[in-house]
């Protein structure tokens, strides 16, 4: 089996990751903030500074830029790489430009029979200041690298009450979304080329997973946080079907005090992004 159970633990980093006021503006571009957002996809607004969106992290330090050392899983077939979960934790509002040093490790690899579940963190460095600005949880399957008879693991769910959500918020991905969404350092195939969708089992590309996130994450940051990106704490977030760029995707959120647990579905109903939870200030 190409893949190695047994670096769980193993670390690496520094990894340096810079970005840019345009790269901020590119990233909320390409999870559909527009012309209602100007803090977000302007630099040059009259009496509005610009501000970053909070989910911004999870693109930064995408894969190895996280500081994760993912060469030491071992070799294989990326077609077959799915995100099962994603999480990040704010300790204060990311600035319009900077530098963070990013240190990973593999949390945990286990064994779901057809596929193997990998847990990977993130802790990132503001490089000006030396403090924490946020860390970042990621979870992957790799199907036909199961099977070797490890630890299933075991995953707590969140029972969502039949009572109507606090909030709701509906937005329609644009059918070309993907093509932007790419640009913030995502390039992999599997959402902008057909024949490499194919061979992944879709028939056509999807929108990248990252993408719903951080569609979700603008819907709670206006509705839990007032559109404050110094408000919001954390997010996490299951990645339970596939969306279509075009799709129309509804946030759910059910508030607890300064906590949420949300969910987003698409406009047949499907949940596309289960188990959710957020804080804010």
């Amino acid at each position: 089996m190409p893949i190695n159970p047994d670096s769980v633990g193993e670390t690496s980093g520094p990894v340096r990751a810079g970005w840019t006021s345009k790269d901020a503006l590119l990233y909320a571009a390409g999870v559909g903030a527009g012309i209602d957002e100007l803090a977000f996809t302007t630099e040059n607004t009259m009496n509005t500074k610009q501000r970053v969106l909070p989910t911004f992290g999870v693109a930064l330090t995408l894969g190895r830029r996280g500081g994760i050392p993912l060469e030491k899983l071992g070799t294989f077939e990326s077609a077959r790489e799915l995100h099962g979960g994603r999480g990040i934790q704010l300790d204060d509002e990311f600035p319009a430009e900077g530098e963070v040093e990013s240190y990973g490790n593999i949390a945990g690899i286990w064994d779901k029979g057809n596929a193997a579940m990998i847990q990977v963190d993130s802790e990132s460095f503001d490089v000006k200041t030396g403090k924490l600005l946020f860390k970042t949880q990621s979870i992957f399957f790799l199907f036909g690298e199961g099977g070797w008879g490890g630890d299933r693991g075991s995953v707590p769910k969140i029972e969502f009450p039949e009572a109507a959500p606090t909030h709701r918020v509906t937005y329609r991905t644009h059918k070309d979304i993907a093509l932007i969404y790419r640009l913030t350092g995502d390039r992999n195939p599997l959402h902008s080329d057909p024949a490499f969708a194919a061979k992944a089992g879709f028939d056509r590309p999807i929108m990248h997973g990252l993408c719903t996130y951080g569609y979700t994450g603008r819907a709670l940051l206006h509705s839990l946080c007032g559109s404050d990106p110094a408000r919001f704490r954390s997010m996490n977030a299951r990645f339970s079907n596939p969306v279509i760029a075009g799709d129309e995707l509804t946030v759910s959120m059910w508030v607890d005090g300064d906590s949420a647990i949300f969910r987003t579905t698409n406009h047949l109903g499907d949940i596309v992004l289960d188990q959710g939870t957020c804080t804010f200030t």
